[in-house]
């Protein structure tokens, strides 16, 4: 079943005393935040919709100014708390790239039909994304997500066709 939200960031601190929150982001294109004119916040299990007022950056974090939080006090309150983003507004993908969402819990098999696990996480390398599959006794295997190895995934059948290049396993 298909995220309806998708976990884009989590608020860590505050930053000034005008109610701006600092932002580690979870996305590749902190640009994004830009985009948006709503942000939903996750605060014990209800979602807060809060329109945007400013994004900026500060090293790799982003901060946001956000309507109706002007204190440093009132956005204390939010530290901790994930922002989500509804799945419909989430930027379009390019071809055969997937959300890390979509992937885990996939269940990943040979070209042979063999089960290998399912995926259990997803970590960047810089070069290229590598996939945790852990079976069902934990042994886990990394797969990079390359060509060569990642044959088809198939969100429809929750599936990932996999080529075992000598040396992975």
């Amino acid at each position: 079943m298909k995220q309806q939200y998708f976990e884009i960031g989590q608020i860590v601190n505050t930053f000034g005393i005008k109610g701006v929150v600092k932002v580690n982001p979870f996305t590749d294109d902190i640009s994004q935040f830009e985009d948006m004119k709503t942000i939903l916040i996750d605060k014990k299990d209800s979602l807060l919709e809060m329109q945007i007022e400013e994004v900026k950056y500060s090293k790799n974090q982003v901060l946001l100014k956000l309507k109706g939080i002007e204190t440093v006090e009132e956005a204390e309150k939010y530290r901790n708390c994930y922002l989500k983003l509804p799945r419909e507004k989430a930027r379009k993908l390019p071809k055969n790239t997937y959300f890390i969402a979509d992937l885990i819990g996939l269940e990943v098999y040979t070209e042979e039909g063999n089960l290998l696990g399912k995926v259990e996480d997803i970590y960047n390398t810089g070069s290229s994304d590598i996939y945790v599959v852990k079976d069902s006794l934990g042994k886990q295997i990394l797969l990079p997500a390359i060509k060569d190895v990642i044959r088809k995934v198939d969100l429809e059948e929750e599936k990932i066709i996999v080529h075992l290049l000598n040396g992975l396993v």
